[in-house]
């Protein structure tokens, strides 16, 4: 028979479904981060108990799967010295003539809409282990970003 009238499956031609991308770097957390992260895999743990369907349960499993990999590399982040900016931070800063206060975060509670700010963002990065006062460079600005306070993050 001609290899032009074989059949192929289906599955075939379906696109690879590849893991999906963990950030670089550590896994730093604060505790609510990590909370936040636990509550997402009791979420997930409940949804693929609940799907009856193949397609969809797989999804569920893949998101899972990314979870309980950030859940087992989690490490809570050392809370920050008083007056030094640090993951689990809450910082007022003034940039640009505007007042802004900013919590840095782990990769997986941030949310920059809110001002939840991921340890790894360039801000983040330019703000840490700053002192209230200090004045910082940023984005080739020299003295771009003023220090107004820091406070530790509430539980």
């Amino acid at each position: 028979m001609s290899v032009a009238f074989r059949r192929e499956s289906d599955e075939e031609h379906k696109e690879p479904k590849f893991e999906l991308p963990l950030p670089p770097g550590p896994n730093l957390v604060t505790a609510r981060g990590l909370a936040l992260i636990e509550a997402k895999v009791a979420e997930l743990e409940a949804a693929v108990a609940a799907e009856g369907a193949e397609e969809p349960r797989e999804a569920l499993k893949r998101e899972l799967r990314y979870w309980n990999t950030r859940r087992t590399t989690a490490q809570i982040a050392p809370v920050p010295e008083i007056g030094v900016v640090g993951i689990g931070s809450r910082v007022r800063i003034r940039m640009a003539g505007k007042e802004r206060v900013i919590d840095l975060v782990g990769h997986d509670e941030a949310d920059p809409a809110a001002d939840r700010l991921s340890f790894q963002a360039p801000l983040a990065k330019a703000l840490i282990g700053a002192e209230e006062g200090e004045k910082l460079d940023f984005a080739g600005r020299p003295g771009a970003i003023e220090i107004v306070g820091i406070e530790v993050i509430p539980d």
